[in-house]
């Protein structure tokens, strides 16, 4: 989450008065994670909710993520649940001088987020994104995988020059290796659904040891469940350290105590693995090279996921 879009009380009290969920008595930026633009809204109803404005999804993309939250919270899922309009709208349009936005309000949830989770926080976000699979195993809509292998090629031939010159040789002759060995892997035959696609520990709420919920949805897409088990592997227990293997091991035994991985998603996981790594890299070194202006925002560090890369290729 961040802010590039900056909104005034009044223009708040605005897009509220289509709502039924009070006045606005105060609002805060949030300016954690690097895709739209977030802020903490307090009402006059004693509530919390989260107001958000979508920088990069489009009007056509944005239903699908609407009603999967609203599913997902509606099978028992600890997530946000989109705020309906009085016209029963899920989606509000926001006018500025780039033209018009679109946003939505979603329930906040209780607990924080942490930076780095221990084994039992891990276990439990294990399970938490089982729950998250089994939830959303019954939602029919789908949708592609944004940053699929495509997204990779295109990615990587467009940024060559600029990686070669900037991170080094080493660098791209790393890109280009391991999109060529990621070429001989594939996943269709495997377990899938909806997944989360993006389950850092910036996108957790904990109360304790507990997970209290998951929040940040808008990675979404169909594709095999042991992919965002690699996903969040990568982002929550892999930390190039000594204890990796035992934090994966905590992760694993939550998952699969309510999810079990059969014996073709176990041998897939470490190829997850290493495309997980390279698509997050690829994406932050884009980020890096091509930053957007934004009010508050965060471009993370390419660097730490070209390691967990060359971490992931050493124990092939």
């Amino acid at each position: 989450m961040s802010v590039y879009t900056e909104l005034t009380h009044a223009q708040i009290t605005h897009i509220l008065a289509d709502y039924q969920l009070g006045q606005l008595e105060s609002f805060s930026g949030i300016a954690a994670g690097i895709e739209n633009s977030n802020f903490f809204i307090h009402t006059s109803n004693q509530q919390r909710y989260v107001l958000t404005i979508f920088e990069r999804l489009t009007g056509d993309e944005l239903p699908y993520f609407m009603r999967l939250m609203k599913h997902l919270a509606a099978h028992g899922l600890q997530s946000p649940d989109v705020q309906v309009r009085r016209d029963a709208g899920l989606i509000f349009d926001f006018h500025t001088q780039e033209g018009i936005k679109q946003g939505c309000i979603v329930s906040c949830l209780s607990g924080q987020t942490l930076d780095d989770l221990n084994n039992e926080q891990l276990t439990s976000s294990g399970q938490a994104l089982a729950g998250l699979h089994l939830a959303g195993a019954s939602f029919t809509e789908q949708r592609d995988n944004p940053t699929g292998f495509s997204w990779l090629v295109e990615h990587i031939q467009q940024m060559q020059e600029d990686v070669q010159r900037t991170y080094g040789t080493e660098a791209l002759s790393l890109l280009n290796d391991e999109l060529n060995v990621q070429q001989q892997y594939h996943f269709e035959h495997l377990p899938q659904g909806v997944i989360h696609g993006d389950l850092f520990c910036d996108n957790i709420l904990f109360e304790g040891k507990e997970v209290s919920g998951i929040i940040d949805f808008y990675y979404a897409h169909d594709a095999a469940y042991v992919m965002d088990v690699a996903i969040a592997l990568n982002a929550q227990a892999v930390l190039l350290s000594a204890d990796d293997m035992v934090r994966q091991q905590a992760f694993l035994a939550g998952y699969t105590s309510k999810r079990p991985l059969n014996q073709q998603e176990q041998d897939a996981l470490p190829a997850c693995l290493r495309l997980a790594a390279l698509r997050f890299w690829v994406s932050r070194l884009f980020d890096a090279l091509y930053p957007r202006d934004g009010a508050m925002t965060q471009t993370k560090d390419p660097e730490e996921y070209r390691q967990k890369l060359l971490s992931h290729r050493g124990a092939a």
